[in-house]
């Protein structure tokens, strides 16, 4: 479920370089996705990640660790751009949610994501008010 993998070792290396394995991606376009839409915020992420709003100055987004975040107390004055990478069910609490890739490391969270309960209106932390999507060449 989650691209990073954590651990205690590390080793010493060097990097290797090829001109071939480099890409780079130009953004040509971006849209707004309707607010509060969790049908198309569902359809946009068939197509790839959405990036998403949230307010995370408050202590539910802060201390986050592990399971579905479903405080509404969270707010929803955005303050902070995260990506929305895909949506499921948990089957311990039975909710759906909103999987979120942070920018603050694997430490934070659940390996650097949060897992936000799906809810009419401007969803948890604001998550549902202000989705995009970029296009790129």
């Amino acid at each position: 479920m989650y691209p990073y993998t954590s651990g205690t070792t590390q080793t010493q290396g060097t990097c290797q370089y090829s001109e071939l394995s480099q890409t780079s991606v130009n953004v040509t376009m971006y849209s707004s996705l309707t607010s509060d839409d969790i049908p198309q915020m569902k359809r946009g992420l068939s197509k790839g990640p959405l990036s998403v709003l949230v307010e995370a100055n408050r202590s539910a987004w802060q201390n986050y660790s592990s399971g579905v975040l479903d405080d509404t107390m969270c707010g929803s004055r955005l303050d902070h751009a995260v990506l929305a990478v895909g949506y499921g069910n948990d089957a311990t609490s039975g909710l759906d949610y909103w999987l979120v890739k942070n920018s603050w490391g694997t430490t934070w969270g659940d390996q650097g994501y949060i897992r936000l309960a799906i809810v009419d209106g401007n969803g948890i932390c604001g998550v549902q008010k202000s989705p995009s999507w970029a296009t790129a060449n």
